[in-house]
């Protein structure tokens, strides 16, 4: 209960001042001349039409940062366990895929995956599907190196007294190591998330219709770019906001135990 009043206490605080940062803003912009609102009014009809299509960009600007980060934490486990091969070519291949992949700018993948493949392998894909695979790849490099580094955290006393308990290999990874890792890797997937999120903005160069693409269309048609792209801003600001906040209560709830000698667990 303490750990929960507390995050309520935060995500309060921090939703004041969201909101007082906004009203100024909008308060100050609206006694410019430079500034048009009224795009974006919901008390006018156009401005609440205009609203309803900046906002149907955020369904697919989620379900899009969802399937990247499952894919490229799927694909970043299985990567990382060539890193922890003792294999030495198995190593070779890990660290070739992890430079190559995050070397790459993902705007540049993007462009690849969507007008490269078709030349490349006679592919075709879809603007969403294809911003899904280079966004994907890109966030697994970065996952394969979370992971690898949180297994290598572990203390080598942990390998040793789980093959005095007779454990195996797999069961030593199953139970004992890869519980810790994840529990102290949490802070970088979280950040990873954040910054996932962020980048799927960058589909809109290929078509896909998020919440940037959106913003795109509309600052076309109605020629108030500034006040749309302002908009836009917000939107990312609230859902970043949401996520860091649901990733800052995880991680106190997985590692309460360490912190508080599990006293924090006993009090949910």
């Amino acid at each position: 209960m303490l750990l929960s009043g507390r995050w309520f206490a935060q995500t309060a605080h921090l939703r004041i001042l969201l909101i007082l940062a906004v009203l100024v803003l909008l308060g100050g912009c609206a006694s410019s001349q430079e500034w048009g609102w009224y795009v974006i009014d919901p008390t006018l009809k156009r401005g609440r039409i205009n609203l309803s299509f900046l906002l149907s960009g955020i369904p697919w600007t989620i379900a899009l940062t969802i399937c990247c980060v499952i894919i490229s934490n799927v694909v970043g486990f299985l990567v990382s366990l060539l890193g922890l091969a003792r294999g030495r070519w198995l190593r070779l291949v890990y660290r070739v895929y992890v430079e190559v992949f995050r070397s790459i700018p993902p705007l540049v993948s993007i462009f690849w995956v969507y007008y490269g493949l078709p030349i490349m392998i006679d592919i075709t894909l879809s603007p969403y599907p294809a911003g899904m695979l280079a966004l994907s790849v890109y966030g697994s490099a970065f996952m394969a190196e979370i992971f690898r580094g949180g297994v290598q955290s572990i203390e080598r006393g942990q390998f040793e007294t789980s093959n005095a308990l007779g454990l195996t290999y797999l069961d030593t990874m199953r139970y004992v190591i890869f519980p810790q890792a994840l529990r102290r890797a949490l802070p970088a997937i979280g950040n990873q998330l954040v910054i996932m999120l962020k980048m799927t903005s960058l589909v809109s160069v290929i078509g896909v219709s998020e919440v940037l693409r959106r913003g795109n269309e509309l600052a076309v048609t109605e020629y108030r770019p500034l006040e749309i792209y302002t908009f836009v801003a917000i939107q990312y600001l609230l859902l970043v906001l949401i996520v860091s906040a649901g990733v800052r209560r995880l991680e106190r709830r997985m590692g309460a135990d360490e912190r508080l000698g599990g006293s924090a667990q006993t009090d949910h």
